[in-house]
Formats: C-alpha cells, sequence, structure tokens
C-alpha cells in the first residue's frame, strides 16, 4: 500500500537533508555547512506592526514642509474636529515625504474653531468654503486648486505613517497602467481596517480583510482592487479632471470613491491597492457608523445610485454573500504557485534573478503568482520586493505547513512550479494530491547531477561521483514524474534526451532585462568578478584565477586590480586579498557604479552546470567577458566575437590582457554581446516558452 502523500512529505525532507548535509560537508566544510543549516531553517522575525502616533498636546503653531512645485497635492477636507486634523498635519510634518508636496486644507465650514487654528499653521494651503457642502464638494474644490500631477485624497481623521505617500507614487511609477491607488488603512489598535475593496454584484461593499491582522500575507502584496476608500488615495490630477472629479450624485458622501474606481478601470487603468502605503484611520470620526441617521445614512441611497449606473459591470462581480477569499480575488487569471528552497535574492545569484525575472513575465502576461518558499520564512526586503510586484508571497506565522496549505489553497492553482530536485521530491506527491488538476513543472534550475559529477571528475573524488549518480536518479526520477521540466541550455536538454528519453523538457533560460550601457572603453580600468560563495564552482574558480592566472596579468600590468564581488565569503577567499591588486568585495547591493567602472568581467569556472548569469549580466550592461569553455556552455557565444574564451592560466591571461587593451576588440564585444543576451536570454526571448508551458 503506497505511503500517504503527506507521510512521503516528510519522509523525502528528512532524507534530503541528511544527503544535502552530508554533501555540504565534503564539499564546504563543517563551519560552512553549519551556516547553511542556519540560514535553511531560521524563521525571520515577523516585525511588531508599532504604529506612529504624534503626542496628543495642546495646539500651537507649527510648520508643515511644502513645496513651490509639488508633484502631489494632499487634499485633505476638514469639518470640526480639529484634534483629528492636528494629529494627521503632526504625522505629516513629522515624518515628511521625500517626494516634492503641497498640503491643501479645505474646511468645509467647519463649526468649531478649526479654522482659525488651520490659519496658524505655516506651510499649509487653507481654503475655506463658506457653507458646508460635504466630503464630495470639499475635495473636488482641493483638486481644482492643487498644483500637483497627482492628487492625494487624505481623510483628516487618519495618521499616516511614515513613507505613505512615497509608496503610493512610486506605484504609478513601477505600474505605468495604475490610474487609482490605496493604501492599506489600519485601525488605531493595530488591527486591519481595509486591504482593498471588494464589490459585490447587488453593489455592496466588503472592507477586505477587516478585524484581520494586517501582517497576514493575505494583505500585504500589490493588488488589483475593485475599489479603495477614499480615506487615502491618490490619483493623476489630469485624469480626475477627465473623469469629472467625484460624481456630485453621490453627495455629500459615500460610494464616490467606489464609483471613482469604476470609472478609473472604464478608462483602461488598473485600481491598486498599495500594502507599503499604510495609513490609520480612525473610522466614523466626522461621519459616525450609524446608516439610519446623519451623514452616513447616505451609505444606503448611494448605493441604489451606484447600481444604477454600473449595472452591466456589476453582472461580473461576485454574488453578494461571497467570503472573498485570494482565489476568489484572482478568479478571473491564470493562477500560478512557485515553490523554491528560498525566497529569491537577484542581487546575489543568478538563480534568483531569473526566478524573480520568470514571475515578472508571467505577471505581463496576465497570470497571477503565488510564491512560496520551502522554508516558509519572510526575508525582508527580497519578500518586500515580490509583493511590492504583485506576488503573493506565503509565510509563517499565516501560512501553515505545506500539508495543511495545499490542502486548503491547492485547487485554486492552474500551474504548479517547483524549483530543485530536493525540493520537487517533497512537493510533488503533495501537489498531485492536493492539486491534481495542475500542471506541475519541475524547474532543474541547473542539472545538480551533471555540476557535481564534473566537480568529483575535475578532483578525481569517487566518493563524489558515486553521490553525484544519487542525484542523477533523483533527479531523472521527478524529469519523469512531472509533466514538463525546465533546463536553462540547449546542452542540457540534450543530456536529458539520452539520459530521460520520452519526457517534455523545455529550455527556459537566464532572463534578464535590457540595461542601459555604461562607459566607454576609455573611462574604464580593471577586472570583475561576480558570483556568491554558497556555490563551489565559485570558489574554485576564484582561487583558481587569482592564484594561477592573476600573478602573469600583474606581470605585464602591475597597477591592474582584481574585483571580486560575491556574498557569504568563505576564509580561503578573505584570505586572497592579501595578494597583490585582489580587493574581495563580499555582497555588493548595488554593482551598477562596478559594472560602469571596470573593463573585464571574467567567468573562470573550472566545473558547473547550467548557464552562467555572471556572464549575461555582464553582457546585458555591455561589458566584455573573458571565460572558460565550461563557464559559456549553452549561451550562444562566439569566440572572438562575443566572448574570449580559454581554459588554461597563460590563455586566460593572455586572453584578459588583449581585451583590456584593445578599444577596437573590447567595443566589438561589448555591442555584441548586448546582441546576445537580447536574442537568447530576454524577456521577450522567452515569452513564446513561458506562454506554452504556463497557459496553455
Amino acid at each position: 500500500m503506497p505511503l500517504p502523500a503527506e507521510a512521503r512529505f516528510w519522509i523525502a525532507r528528512a532524507l534530503g537533508l541528511w544527503r544535502r548535509g552530508w554533501a555540504s560537508l565534503r564539499t564546504r566544510g563543517l563551519a560552512a555547512s553549519w551556516a547553511r543549516l542556519l540560514r535553511q531553517f531560521r524563521r525571520a522575525p515577523i516585525p511588531a506592526h508599532a504604529l506612529y502616533a504624534p503626542a496628543a498636546t495642546a495646539f500651537s503653531p507649527f510648520a508643515v514642509p511644502t513645496s513651490p512645485m509639488p508633484r502631489a497635492s494632499i487634499i485633505i477636507p476638514v469639518y470640526g474636529a480639529f484634534p483629528h486634523t492636528l494629529a494627521c498635519l503632526r504625522a505629516i510634518a513629522a515624518h515628511p515625504p521625500t517626494v516634492a508636496f503641497e498640503v491643501i486644507v479645505v474646511d468645509d465650514a467647519s463649526p468649531d474653531d478649526s479654522l482659525t487654528q488651520l490659519r496658524a499653521i505655516d506651510g499649509i494651503r487653507v481654503h475655506a468654503r463658506a457653507s458646508n457642502g460635504g466630503f464630495i464638494a470639499a475635495c473636488n474644490d482641493g483638486a481644482v486648486l492643487a498644483r500637483g500631477e497627482l492628487l492625494v485624497f487624505l481623510n483628516n481623521d487618519t495618521v499616516p505613517q511614515p513613507g505613505w505617500l512615497d509608496a503610493l507614487l512610486d506605484t504609478f511609477e513601477a505600474q505605468s497602467d495604475a490610474g487609482l491607488v490605496g493604501a492599506k488603512l489600519v485601525y488605531p489598535d493595530g488591527r486591519l481596517q481595509e486591504a482593498g475593496g471588494v464589490v459585490f454584484a447587488d453593489g455592496s461593499g466588503w472592507n477586505y480583510g477587516r478585524f484581520e491582522d494586517p501582517g497576514d500575507s493575505r494583505f500585504n502584496y500589490l493588488r488589483d482592487a475593485d475599489y479603495v476608500s477614499g480615506a487615502a488615495i491618490a490619483i493623476p490630477r489630469d485624469l480626475f479632471a477627465r473623469l469629472g472629479g467625484f460624481d456630485a450624485r453621490y453627495a455629500p458622501a459615500y460610494y464616490e470613491d467606489t464609483d471613482l474606481a469604476f470609472k478609473v478601470r472604464a478608462a483602461g487603468l488598473r485600481v491598486l491597492y498599495q500594502p507599503a502605503a499604510v495609513v490609520v484611520h480612525d473610522e466614523g470620526t466626522t461621519s459616525g457608523t450609524d446608516i439610519n441617521a446623519g451623514p452616513k445614512a447616505a451609505q444606503v441611497r448611494n448605493q441604489a445610485t451606484f447600481t444604477d449606473t454600473w449595472r452591466d459591470a456589476l453582472a461580473s462581480q461576485l454574488p453578494a454573500g461571497s467570503i472573498p477569499t485570494p482565489a476568489l480575488l484572482h478568479r478571473r487569471q491564470r493562477q500560478v504557485l512557485v515553490i523554491d528552497a528560498l525566497t529569491p535574492q537577484p542581487d546575489r545569484d543568478s538563480g534568483s534573478l531569473r526566478l524573480v525575472n520568470l514571475m515578472r513575465l508571467l505577471m505581463q502576461e496576465g497570470a497571477h503568482v503565488v510564491f512560496v518558499p520551502a522554508n516558509r520564512s519572510a526575508d525582508g526586503a527580497y519578500t518586500q520586493a515580490l509583493q511590492a510586484l504583485g506576488v503573493e508571497c506565503w509565510h509563517a506565522p499565516s501560512m501553515a505547513r505545506f500539508p495543511a496549505w495545499l490542502r486548503e489553497h491547492g485547487q485554486r492553482f492552474d500551474v504548479a512550479m517547483v524549483s530543485r530536485h530536493y525540493i520537487a521530491s517533497e512537493m510533488l506527491p503533495l501537489l498531485r494530491k492536493h492539486a491534481p488538476q495542475a500542471t506541475l513543472l519541475f524547474d532543474t534550475v541547473d542539472l545538480h547531477y551533471l555540476r557535481e559529477r564534473r566537480a568529483a571528475e575535475l578532483t578525481g573524488d569517487a566518493t563524489a561521483l558515486r553521490a553525484a549518480m544519487r542525484t542523477r536518479d533523483l533527479e531523472l526520477a521527478l524529469i519523469r514524474d512531472a509533466h514538463a521540466t525546465l533546463v536553462v541550455s540547449e546542452v542540457e536538454r540534450e543530456l536529458l534526451a539520452i539520459d530521460a528519453p520520452g519526457t517534455d523538457v523545455r529550455v527556459l533560460s537566464n532572463l534578464h532585462r535590457e540595461a542601459v550601457p555604461g562607459p566607454a572603453w576609455s573611462q574604464r580600468e580593471g577586472l570583475m568578478f561576480v558570483g556568491g560563495f554558497r556555490h563551489p564552482p565559485n570558489v574554485d574558480a576564484v582561487q583558481w584565477f587569482a592564484r594561477g592566472v592573476f600573478p602573469l596579468i600583474r606581470a605585464a600590468r602591475p597597477a591592474l586590480e582584481f574585483h571580486c564581488v560575491g556574498g557569504d565569503v568563505p576564509g580561503e577567499i578573505a584570505r586572497l586579498a592579501e595578494l597583490p591588486g585582489v580587493r574581495i568585495h563580499g555582497h555588493v547591493p548595488d554593482l551598477q557604479p562596478l559594472l560602469d567602472a571596470v573593463r573585464v568581467s571574467i567567468a573562470p569556472l573550472r566545473y558547473g552546470a547550467g548557464v552562467k548569469g555572471k556572464v549575461n549580466q555582464a553582457m546585458a550592461h555591455g561589458l566584455p567577458v573573458v571565460a572558460t569553455t565550461c563557464a559559456v556552455e549553452g549561451m550562444h557565444l562566439r569566440d572572438g566575437e562575443d566572448v574570449l574564451v580559454a581554459d588554461d592560466a597563460a590563455g586566460f591571461a593572455e586572453a584578459v590582457l588583449r581585451l583590456h587593451d584593445d578599444d577596437a576588440l573590447w567595443s566589438r564585444l561589448a555591442a555584441n554581446g548586448r546582441a546576445n543576451v537580447a536574442a537568447h536570454f530576454s524577456l521577450d526571448a522567452a515569452r513564446d516558452v513561458v506562454r506554452d508551458l504556463f497557459f496553455d
């Protein structure tokens, strides 16, 4: 009787950890292996939801920063409740956005002394209405007065948190089709108030996430929303004017923000919820919460107006009474699950960059992507970067363990892609049980058994060779079990045609976005290697180059420097800094200054597998490369035209010196290298394969 999928998961995980631990001990040693184990099982701390609030002291005049040429105009409608307005303005003054902005406060004939005290605050523009017209009239008045290219409507009963406005406005830069962007609203006690709104077929609304944990995975990625609450939203001024502003039919308030969202979509633009823009909202301060009396009573009346106006559009909305879930929110999209060992770190390794750009490409094609790391851990800025792209990232504590999580979510996925054989061996049985409808893709990243076999052959290690054969058996079994397998080069595809005949193997290589070419040959000097040192081939490559090749280069050019860039630097690499001209940088988050400064990139790999991101990255930036045959395998490169290739120390040194000193050769290789990346390793080059694998 076959074991249940859950039992197979835990057994595969235990065996996989033992095998990888033993292999790591042999290749990396005890200290590096222990550090690797800690990384695998660490749980990144989940930040507490501490909220900023200005001190509730008595009013005294103060200043709010302002700009005579603002990019954004913050419009705050006010009707009494001055203590709330004061807290809102103090928060803006205490943590001003980096973008140029102005604040326009529209006093809607307040019954208290708001107007007098507002006029004592420096830096804000105060507009006093002669009579009370309500939220819509006040906001529309403020929009007419605004000078910024973007309008930001902000309720006076809010306390915007540090970074809120920059996050809202950055969305328009990152998403060219953004029309309306709303903030994450939280209650003063820290509970979530709204993570974008849902509109049902009867015109009623749902504050998605209301009263839940604002740190939950469901509420922390950029997402299209049916509407975003007018308590904190941004919209281009020209678009707002073109759409007629807030519709006065909904006066004094309620449903004007929902109506605006539907107008934005009808204009072909997106309505987006931006979780990085956090605003505390004391809901109901001005209008109350009683829908039977006061301004709140307009909510019921205006629902009928809204429903009549948007009857056709509402026909495709969720039926009233539905409980919104991520699966339902993305029901109109192809939903793709991606699982890898860790959250990708695209500034640290090429596999991560490939995966992030693949997810970017999937979203360009209309898919919704869900990413889960096998260690279920959030990874700070790397997780946030995926969420900013619109990737739904799950992690503990809001994520259950994989068997339970897949039991709940498996049915929503059209495609599931699992990277690396030691993760796929755990996940594929679970996916077959809990996501039987999904196409299962195994992403090798690179063929591990090929890399391990080459390393064993280079060192003559018979034990390592036997381990490579065990890895081969595991990978080939997964290739046969998956619906299709992804490799990064034709070389690997041809090998699998022999080792795993009859299986569906596709090439999806490294993916790079087009980069601006850097300075000319005459403005550059020196050499550079880029590669993380958790990868044993990089350790071997740098040691071989620094000790066997670079001394030959320095003998001819004593002033040349070798810049070695890569994280997780082991002791044997750190000690290379003692050699003349060798500079060990460690991890460099922004490589652009070095890519623009050095003249030659090197890839002296003596073994490995797959396609080398360090070669692609340099070429994408117009930086020519000297590499070994192994380093350019499967990359469609021509020696002497796109790259210089050498495998022995003397030949490698001669190639580096020739390229470093020859302007014409350097310029030809720089141009041809960029053309190679565009033809074979760009997002456009991969588009047909992605459509065939993920959308058929």
